[in-house]
């Protein structure tokens, strides 16, 4: 079956998707973690631990969610089988996200570890309701490397600048010292989350030919029920494809490395450079301007070379020649400067994640004669968000061997603090693009002939 003709709005609109994820990770990793140490007072191997005990809910959450949701959704018969998730999860995902921020005054140190485990469990519930799903729509709905490219392009620039206002706009609402200032920046978040809800809806809606895709696979299922049909079989069988491993692989480390930057910055602002809040805005504008400015760069790149994965090792390993020296900056201008180059890979990077990612779904359904994408974004989901883990014991590893106090700053702490800005990060990625490289073995040929395959099965 063609596809039909996908209008330069309808990529707008999917890219909005990009906006509220980003925007809203972005002010996730750059107040949950601080807010609790800085500014609540719990120690940060409570705050460690809370991480980690979340990413093992993480472990089922993710992929559960997918597998539940890939067998449809309300009134999946008129409007598909991820539309109704992804508004009902962006609801109820902006709602959570608020709680977090909600603990209650005169709480224990063990009531404000449970409130903290207890809504960022309930945050990433949510959160992957909505993002699996909408991740699960773009093979389907983009399906030419062309317009996949284009969309993604699209996506990208508006997602940059959704991570950017994610930094920007809460340390414009929150004042370091005022804890009620936090809840007010997550109102503020959840707010702008839910405005770009309505302005999504275009990009995700499914079409008739989805719809109907989706129909005849569930009359076949029905017909000839599938073998891995239970989660954990699921699950393992979908792990066992290389180029899943290593493309999941490869994001979890990337995750990591970003996690553990944008984390840092109020570190950095407040005991680095003895700043405002606000100091956090020029370094995040000079990020988003190396972004901006690499995508179209890429761009070009990628008609040249029409090799997504190939072009992911590149980026990988630009940020982390940008992100080391990081380590040793103690000025605003010199973080300034180096989070702009940072910004030429991470653009990229983002330009070529999603068309890698699809490329890799595309390549499991040729062998698998069917669609299994939301078990696949469930799996994918899951090693990004393992990140927030990762990103905590950096920092509880960093602040213990320094001595990290919050009113007593030392020398040896300020090195903590940019260690897991600058050194840490580059480990993360220079070890993305090894682990990458060495288990992906997908190219320009075999995606071109998976993309032929496809069409000719109409899967």
């Amino acid at each position: 079956m063609a596809e039909k003709k996908i209008g330069v709005g309808t990529m707008a609109s999917y890219g909005v998707g990009k906006f509220i994820s980003e925007f809203t990770t972005g002010a996730y990793g750059l107040m949950v973690y601080y807010y609790f140490e800085s500014e609540i007072g719990l120690s940060a191997s409570l705050v460690a631990l809370a991480t980690i005990l979340y990413s093992v809910w993480n472990a089922f959450n993710d992929p559960m969610i997918g597998f539940l949701t890939n067998k449809g959704a309300p009134l999946s018969g008129r409007l598909g089988r991820r539309f109704t998730w992804i508004l009902i999860g962006l609801i109820l995902c902006a709602a959570s996200y608020v709680l977090i921020f909600c603990v209650p005054s005169g709480s224990s140190m063990t009531g404000t570890f449970f409130w903290m485990l207890i809504f960022i469990c309930l945050y990433d519930a949510c959160y992957s309701l909505w993002e699996v799903n909408y991740q699960g729509i773009f093979p389907d709905k983009f399906r030419s490397e062309e317009v996949r490219n284009k969309t993604a392009q699209i996506a990208t620039v508006v997602g940059v600048v959704g991570m950017t206002l994610g930094f920007v706009v809460p340390p414009m609402v929150y004042n370091y010292g005022s804890p009620s200032s936090f809840r007010t920046a997550a109102i503020v978040v959840a707010a702008v989350a839910i405005l770009g809800m309505f302005l999504l809806i275009p990009g995700i809606r499914e079409s008739r030919e989805m719809i109907e895709r989706f129909k005849k696979k569930q009359e076949e299922d029905r017909l000839n029920p599938p073998q891995n049909e239970h989660f954990f079989k699921s699950l393992a069988h979908m792990l066992k494809h290389r180029n899943l491993l290593a493309m999941v692989l490869l994001l979890f480390l990337y995750q990591s490395g970003c996690m553990c930057m944008t984390s840092s910055i109020n570190y950095i602002v407040k005991y680095v450079l003895s700043m405002s809040s606000g100091g956090t805005t020029p370094i995040f504008a000079c990020m988003l301007s190396g972004a901006l400015i690499s995508i179209f760069v890429w761009g070009r790149v990628a008609k040249k070379w029409h090799n997504n994965q190939r072009l992911l090792m590149a980026c990988a390993i630009l940020m982390a020649v940008f992100s080391l020296p990081m380590t040793f900056g103690r000025s605003a201008v010199f973080f300034m400067v180096f989070m702009f180059l940072w910004g030429l890979g991470f653009g990229g990077f983002w330009t070529f994640m999603t068309p890698a990612m699809a490329d890799v779904m595309d390549d499991i359904v040729v062998k698998e004669k069917r669609r299994d994408d939301g078990v696949v974004m469930g799996i994918r989901a899951f090693f990004m968000r393992l990140s927030y883990a990762s990103q905590a014991v950096v920092f509880w590893f960093c602040h213990t061997i320094t001595g990290f106090d919050p009113d007593a700053i030392t020398e040896t702490a300020k090195l903590g603090i940019t260690l897991h800005l600058g050194a840490f990060p580059a480990l993360f990625f220079f070890l993305a693009f090894i682990v990458f490289r060495s288990l992906n073995t997908l190219n320009a040929e075999n995606t071109a002939a998976n993309r032929k395959t496809l069409a000719e099965l109409n899967l």
